[in-house]
């Protein structure tokens, strides 16, 4: 069985080591289930990723999930299998997502975060990745879980994006938008 530290530890000697950040975040009841219901096999964690255009490194994929209003988008994410590594599941994940063969460059920002609604609560890990595209074109393999993937401008994502994911009040989208501002941070810096 693969164990998660020491994955972790060979992440960041590949990739760098990341910005860690603490955050918290109330989400309602619905929300709260859904994270619940995706931690079978003891998951508790995404990996994400901010993947940029081979031909206009400015412009990141997105995705929109079928759940999300039509102009609510994201960066792609999902969940290394148990005895995956990070690695491994964040490249098998965008090509699901995107249709994307990627190669991952900087290992951004891990957050630690605590869920809550109400009394309950869920200890989650996003691991933040910068990739780029190596081949391919942009259309979701599994369009059961992802409605349709396109590029947007950073400017995009700090924007119109970012202003239709608070919209939603969704506590979870809300996060997103924590993540992506973390993140293109670091990705202005090492840019």
């Amino acid at each position: 069985m693969l164990d998660r530290e020491d994955d972790v530890k060979q992440t960041e000697n590949r990739l760098g080591e990341p910005v860690v950040a603490e955050m918290r975040y109330e989400i309602n009841q619905v929300e709260f289930d859904v994270v619940e219901g995706s931690m079978g096999d003891g998951r508790d964690h995404d990996v994400t990723m901010f993947i940029r255009n081979r031909e206009d490194p400015d412009r990141i994929a997105v995705i929109r999930k079928p759940i999300f209003p039509p102009t609510v988008f994201r960066a792609p994410s999902g969940a290394a299998s148990r005895d995956e590594p990070l690695v491994d599941g964040a490249v098998r994940e965008a090509h699901e997502e995107t249709g994307l063969d990627i190669e991952l460059v900087r290992y951004l920002t891990r957050i630690n975060v605590k869920f809550t609604s109400g009394e309950r609560f869920i200890d989650w890990t996003s691991h933040i990745f910068e990739a780029r595209q190596v081949d391919g074109e942009i259309n979701p393999i599994d369009t059961g879980e992802i409605a349709e993937a396109r590029w947007a401008t950073l400017d995009e994502l700090q924007g119109d994006i970012r202003q239709a994911l608070l919209d939603t009040n969704w506590g979870l989208l809300s996060y997103r938008v924590a993540l992506t501002d973390l993140t293109v941070a670091q990705m202005e810096v090492g840019a």
